[in-house]
């Protein structure tokens, strides 16, 4: 409560001395900019407590001086770089915060300046007309936002033919490969799965993932939920020996992967890392499939490395459990150092759900994700967030908004935006499939910052994440 009548003080104090200024000067278009401002300090408020509250009083009392010298004292600040580095979004972090807000405001402040000394409409040059007619064609948010995606977001379908097609011919000679060397190993068939497959992948088409179902027996296996665990996290869960007084081990060929009654995912990649990624003879491979195929060294997770005349592909190997509604993954760079985890997967429940939405009211729910990603990969800052992170927020925000028309795309990418900064605010995202996963978890204190602050940089001028 004290802190929250700290911040609503130190508010109340900026809005009294901008009216002031505002009273005194009587010049609407700094009083705004000053507005734009107060607006901005009021969103960083519930970033980083504090001290983000003392910089940016100090950022704006700063700025609101320079709102207060004669337009004749403004000089365009050229320093100032353009794209992301105008907001200091490279580096994103509340220490910049006082450095981001001056830039734009600076931004605001010439752009005022400008038009006051400026020739009056009428007395523009009709030279110039033609030029504002071009400037104007692409004047609206929704107009970026399709021209980003189109541009920018949306891959070729011959890419995503051709990489396809590449992945399920490595898939065909591992699967072959690996039942040669494996006979016994109980596996369904290989396929193609992720975001390649779904139509979700965004400015490029240069990974994909290939699924090893392992086919366990249940009267051999139980699978035990995360929050039924010692670590009592909802994502990761284990898959237990049972009946071993009646089927004793070695009744089951997977019985050879136990580490203390569980189903070990890191012995089983190792194994399959050994059995396959060391022994195959890739040189041979290279032939057949017109492509360099090499896999991946120093890394915990399988994955190959294909190059080819079009480009540079990496696919991970997912080997996977599937009973019932339940979809069970071996990430060994999600689980850590745990031998026994197995974690969650959501991604075919939302992705099913966002197409059947989508499906139903002609929605675009999956071009607000595809967008959303591009944006993330570009920016460094904002990498922390994955389709999945995203998925679930839009997943979330149908529950609430009905309209996902083409008419409404931009509003709709401007309210997932606010709706990340509640989310940011409240350090916890819930899962759409199981509300008590909080997809924000493993996300640190400092990266929720840097997340919060490029996203509230973005509120008011949400074309600054089309920056390419």
């Amino acid at each position: 409560m004290e802190k929250e009548g700290r911040k609503e003080g130190a508010a109340g104090k900026i809005e009294g001395i901008m009216e002031q200024r505002g009273k005194r000067k009587g010049e609407t278009n700094i009083a705004a900019v000053v507005d734009f401002l107060l607006a901005n300090a009021r969103l960083v408020l519930g970033v980083g407590g504090a001290a983000v509250l003392g910089i940016a009083t100090l950022a704006v009392k700063r700025l609101i001086d320079r709102a207060g010298r004669p337009p004749d004292d403004e000089k365009p600040d050229k320093s100032i770089p353009e794209g992301w580095e105008e907001l200091g979004l490279v580096s994103a972090s509340p220490q910049l915060l006082r450095k981001g807000l001056e830039g734009v405001v600076i931004k605001q402040l010439t752009a005022a300046s400008k038009a006051q000394k400026g020739p009056k409409p009428s007395t523009v040059s009709e030279k110039l007309k033609p030029e504002i007619k071009r400037v104007q064609l692409c004047v609206t948010l929704q107009e970026k936002l399709v021209q980003y995606y189109q541009n920018h977001v949306a891959l070729s379908e011959d890419d995503v033919s051709r990489v396809k097609q590449q992945a399920l011919e490595i898939c065909t000679e591992l699967q072959g490969f690996l039942r040669a060397k494996q006979p016994d190993m109980p596996l369904g068939e290989m396929h193609l799965g992720g975001s390649l497959l779904d139509g979700l992948q965004v400015v490029a088409a240069n990974h994909a993932c290939l699924l090893v179902p392992l086919q366990i027996e249940d009267k051999f296996w139980t699978l035990i939920p995360g929050e039924e665990t010692i670590l009592s996290n909802p994502q990761f869960w284990m898959v237990r020996r049972t009946n071993l007084e009646y089927f004793p081990r070695g009744r089951s060929f997977w019985d050879k992967f136990i580490i203390g009654g569980y189903l070990s995912s890191k012995v089983l990649v190792n194994t399959l890392n050994k059995t396959v990624m060391e022994s195959m003879n890739w040189p041979a491979l290279d032939g057949m499939l017109e492509c360099t195929v090499r896999p991946v060294m120093g890394s915990q997770e399988l994955k190959l490395e294909v190059h080819s005349e079009h480009g540079q592909l990496f696919i991970n190997i997912l080997p996977t459990i599937i009973v019932n509604d339940v979809i069970l993954t071996a990430q060994l760079e999600v689980t850590g150092n745990f031998d026994n985890l197995w974690y969650q997967s959501f991604y075919t429940s939302e992705t099913n759900k966002l197409a059947d939405l989508d499906d139903a009211d002609c929605g675009v729910r999956k071009r607000c994700l595809k967008t959303l990603k591009a944006v993330c990969r570009d920016c460094p800052a904002l990498r922390k967030l994955t389709g999945r992170h995203l998925a679930n927020v839009i997943l979330h925000l149908s529950e609430k908004e009905s309209d996902w028309t083409e008419a409404a795309f931009a509003d709709r990418f401007q309210q997932v935006i606010s709706e990340l900064i509640g989310y940011l605010e409240q350090g916890c995202l819930p899962g759409y499939f199981n509300k008590v996963v909080n997809l924000l978890s493993d996300c640190s204190e400092e990266e929720i910052d840097d997340i919060g602050f490029t996203l509230y940089c973005a509120v008011s001028e949400p074309e600054i994440l089309l920056q390419t």
